[in-house]
């Protein structure tokens, strides 16, 4: 004979697999072309010179260089560049 009753079962118990967004170069560090700069949901950061977008949002060096965020615009944009040496 069972010393326990039956467990009840649970709805819960799951969770998704992290994506592992966030910047992965920051400023003043170098890039050679194709590095990913950013991963994001939508665009947090916009790309300005020498980066490109893909169509996951991903921000990527176009070309060799330093990395350099700014702040600017009416709407207080983010934009990552990728400045040559």
């Amino acid at each position: 004979m069972a010393h326990k009753k039956a467990g009840g079962s649970t709805r819960n118990g799951r969770d998704s697999e992290s994506k592992r967004l966030g910047v992965k170069v920051y400023g003043g560090e170098t890039v050679k072309a194709g590095n990913i700069i950013v991963r994001q949901r939508g665009t947090q950061f916009h790309n300005g010179v020498n980066v490109g977008v893909g169509k996951d949002h991903t921000l990527f060096a176009k070309t060799d260089g330093k990395v350099h965020f700014e702040v600017k615009g009416p709407r207080n944009r983010r934009y990552v560049s990728v400045v040559s040496d």
